[in-house]
């Protein structure tokens, strides 16, 4: 009978030669393996690197990760029971290597388990032992009984099946980093794929045994919410099979039969998404901006009355005073400046007076007849008949303001919008909304009118780009809580649990407010969700090439946010509280240098693929613990579909293997085909003229367009 003891001495292959916290020296035995071992139940390779080693205490086993491997020369032959010191000077090689602690395995009920951390370090000279293979096993399967989500196998585990924990992957949220054509929407699609299966075999039925396992597996639908920003095209067809299948939106006009059309209509936006997507100013153009959005959303439009019109007139001559409040007009140009602005009021006004009625046109007569009357005393004819005015003290610009507050009295008062904010999500018709600036503009008077200008023709272009039209302002009206169910999902998961917004025909210009809209909105509604309900509504935003729309804020010498600012802003919002309403992220990027550090920052778990650009490998080694950068050296030489696994989601850092997915289960990310396409005999055909056409954005007129085209070009030649 062999005893522990023996097994132990059986599996030693060296002896510790130094210890450090994040480092541990050994010295390999002479006899040690050096490619296969073959005493651990199966044949291992070994050594090799992020292979593992176990060094026994008093608490269970030391689990070290190998970093580095090398030979160092001796003065003298180290062999077991003999001392050669002073005997043979040559130089002998001794075999060493570094392994990183990573964690305790410890033996409960003849099982073994993996616990986060080192209770005690070895010491000078303990042995180094090689884990068996259900050792190995548990090493790389130990994050928990909550393991429910199977990402693919650990090839240096004797292909060990590696699951994660669902609550900690998607709820402290997922980044998936990697050069591209490394796997990243591969691993990402599988991920969603696994997640959704395993939740199907775990559906609980009511009136159905536990015991009976195939009546409880069925097809369906769990109450999964993954929400995936798309803007590549390229997930539409990876889940049509999983049950119900998944939510595709396009935006019009659809290339994809099976998917529905994508709207986030303008009424959606809130002011601060506005004034983004129209650059408004902050001190004179949003403040005119959140009014305007006030007034439609609570169905208080403005139109250009009579009233309306006085009103403005006086403002904009009560604006023009003040410059002269406390001095007066005095000087030719002063004087005859001031009394021409008087002159043309009074003629204003006095027109205005015939058409109005009632108290106002009382108090607008006698205003108008005091006006006359100082422009009389102050106006004068020279020889040649030429007119000019006087200088106009300040006691008459006193009395001229003074009439003024007199008609502004004659006014009501506006009426209170209640509850109703810029921010409400309440529909009105964007259509209005530049015409609207501008009866306000007028309305306040000044030079309200000039500096929205450029504003409202920013608003009018965008609502007349006929590429945002179908987004921005659809045919059919849709309510928010419509744009919800299909978006985020209806009760019990009942139209599919997985959800894709395919962005890739959106216009650039929109894009990334389409995207910061669409997360605003999902986020706002699971908090209100939590408010009413008291728990949380379980769901996952996915977003692919995350380094366009969360990048790193950049200084700017502007104070206007940009549509990129909103962006990035309501991703650090999600990485922030997202996880307190049940929201969690995911993030696929293939640029981690240029991503948002507060986002990176809140992701407490990676998948690494192929990474070889030196500035993202040195971020990425600052965003892992000490005793795992030995396995990122690995980085630039991974193959497709390897990667990484890190973070609160594993207990130690490993490689993984991603499942293999089918042809239809893959997203649509395949590298072109350029052999092929050039010794192909048919070539492939090419229609530029549908291509222009629907470039241009319609096919009607296409033909006369390029009648004139070929004109014009004739005439030049």
């Amino acid at each position: 009978m062999t005893s522990p003891i023996s097994k132990i001495s059986a599996l030693t292959i060296g002896t510790v030669e130094s210890v450090a916290p994040d480092e541990i020296k050994v010295l390999l035995d002479i006899d040690s393996p050096r490619n296969t071992a073959l005493n651990t139940g199966v044949p291992t390779p070994f050594p090799r690197i992020n292979s593992f080693v176990l060094l026994p205490n008093e608490s269970g086993a030391v689990v070290g990760i190998v970093v580095w491997l090398g030979v160092e020369r001796s003065a003298y032959p180290k062999r077991q029971g003999l001392k050669d010191f002073g005997l043979i000077d040559l130089p002998f090689p001794l075999r060493k290597m570094a392994v990183c602690p990573i964690g305790t395995l410890l033996s409960e009920k003849n099982k073994w388990r993996l616990e986060r951390g080192v209770q005690s370090f070895p010491s000078v000279g303990d042995p180094v032992i090689l884990p068996t293979r259900d050792q190995t096993i548990a090493i790389v399967t130990g994050q928990g009984k909550d393991s429910r989500v199977p990402l693919g196998t650990c090839p240096i585990a004797h292909d060990a099946p590696i699951a994660v924990d669902p609550d900690k992957l998607f709820g402290r949220h997922l980044a998936v980093l990697g050069n591209t054509g490394s796997g990243k929407s591969c691993t990402l699609a599988a991920l969603v794929r696994s997640a959704v299966e395993s939740a199907q075999k775990s559906i609980k039925k009511p009136g159905v045994p536990e015991g009976d396992e195939e009546a409880q597996n069925g097809q369906d639908n769990p109450n999964a919410r993954f929400i995936i920003l798309d803007p590549n095209g390229e997930y539409s067809k990876c889940f049509q099979d999983l049950g119900a299948g998944c939510r595709v939106f396009q935006v019009p006009p659809l290339t994809n039969t099976d998917a529905a059309e994508f709207t986030l209509p303008a009424w959606m936006w809130n002011s601060s998404e506005w004034a983004a997507v129209a650059q408004a100013a902050p001190r004179a153009q949003r403040p005119l901006l959140q009014e305007a959005l006030r007034n439609l959303r609570s169905n208080k439009q403005i139109t250009l009355t009579i009233e309306n019109r006085l009103f403005a007139r006086c403002k904009s001559l009560d604006s023009f005073l003040l410059q002269y409040a406390g001095t007066g007009a005095i000087g030719f140009q002063s004087s005859n400046n001031c009394g021409q602005q008087l002159t043309r009021f009074w003629e204003d006004v006095s027109n205005y007076a015939q058409e109005l009625s009632g108290d106002i046109k009382a108090r607008t007569e006698r205003a108008a007849a005091a006006i006359k009357q100082i422009l009389d005393n102050r106006m004068w004819t020279g020889r040649d008949g030429r007119t000019g005015f006087n200088d106009f003290g300040d006691t008459d610009l006193s009395s001229v303001g003074q009439w003024l507050q007199n008609i502004f009295q004659g006014f009501p008062q506006g009426e209170n919008a209640g509850s109703v904010n810029e921010d409400s999500p309440l529909p009105f018709d964007p259509q209005v909304l530049a015409e609207h600036l501008e009866s306000l503009a007028m309305q306040e008077g000044g030079s309200a009118s000039q500096f929205i200008s450029t504003l409202t023709m920013r608003i009018k272009g965008i609502m007349s780009d006929p590429r945002m039209n179908g987004v921005i302002n659809p045919d059919s009206s849709v309510s928010l809580k419509d744009w919800l169910d299909l978006h985020v999902g209806s009760d019990g998961g009942g139209n599919g649990p997985v959800a894709v917004i395919d962005l890739s025909l959106v216009p650039y210009e929109i894009l990334h407010l389409v995207i910061a809209v669409s997360s605003r909105l999902i986020l706002e509604s699971l908090q209100r969700y939590r408010k009413l309900n008291n728990q949380n509504l379980p769901t996952v935003l996915v977003l692919e090439e995350a380094h366009t729309f969360v990048a790193k804020r950049l200084p700017r010498g502007d104070e206007i946010p940009s549509p990129a600012d909103m962006c990035r802003g309501i991703f650090e919002r999600v990485a922030r509280e997202g996880r307190k309403f049940g929201l969690g992220l995911v993030l696929s990027s293939q640029r981690p240098s240029e991503l948002s550090e507060t986002v990176l920052s809140q992701c407490n778990s990676f998948l690494l693929h192929r990474i070889t650009n030196d500035r993202d490998q040195e971020l990425i080694s600052r965003l892992v613990p000490d005793n795992a950068r030995g396995l990122l050296r690995e980085l630039p030489s991974l193959p497709t579909r390897h990667c990484i696994l890190m973070g609160i989601a594993s207990k130690v850092p490993a490689l993984v293997e991603v499942k293999h997915l089918e042809d239809g289960q893959r997203p649509e990310s395949d590298d072109p085909d350029f052999w092929n396409v050039w010794t192909n005999e048919e070539p492939r055909p090419i229609d530029w003229d549908k291509i222009t056409s629907d470039w241009a954005g319609s096919e009607a007129g296409a033909d006369d367009n390029e009648e004139i085209g070929r004109a014009s070009c004739r005439e030049r030649v």
